[in-house]
């Protein structure tokens, strides 16, 4: 294989180019920020289908991103700037990952950004951050400000256009 690419002026990583074990679900492996990965049906054992959902580093990026647009040290703004600017990261990374089986990891970062959003309007009003936020800051807060929800923007079928 390294041959041939050769001719075209290319070259494999090697510590990123590897043969995975697809069969009945026993590996997986990240392309362009999806983790590929072969997981049994549920209604019918001993079917397999490939699934692909954002992979660990992209989870992490993005949880990096509203880690940063959230940071105690941009208390000075107002909220709904802050929202704004994280409405944005949201909706690029939602976009990108809302084809494939993302539901369970756009709850995730929902929650995370749900977080967040409260330590922030904690420390920006002198409130003290404790194990009651939920009861403070609810999903009707969250709604209230506009956030941009990543549940529910999964869509199956294929990422290209329609023809």
């Amino acid at each position: 294989m390294g041959e041939i690419l050769a001719g075209l002026g290319l070259q494999l990583h090697p510590h990123k180019t590897r043969i995975a074990c697809l069969t009945r679900g026993h590996e997986g492996f990240d392309f362009l920020g999806f983790h590929l990965h072969k997981v049994e049906a549920w209604k019918r054992r001993g079917r397999y289908y490939l699934q692909r959902w954002p992979s660990g580093r992209a989870v992490a990026a993005i949880r990096a991103k509203i880690r940063e647009a959230t940071d105690r040290a941009l208390c000075g703004p107002p909220v709904e700037w802050v929202v704004g600017n994280l409405n944005r990261v949201l909706r690029g990374w939602g976009a990108y990952f809302r084809y494939g089986n993302a539901a369970r990891e756009f709850a995730m970062i929902d929650s995370y950004v749900h977080e967040r959003l409260a330590v922030f309007a904690s420390i920006k009003h002198g409130l003290r951050y404790h194990r009651n936020w939920t009861r403070r800051f609810t999903w009707a807060w969250l709604r209230g400000l506009g956030v941009y929800r990543l549940s529910g923007r999964v869509r199956s079928g294929a990422a290209h256009a329609l023809r």
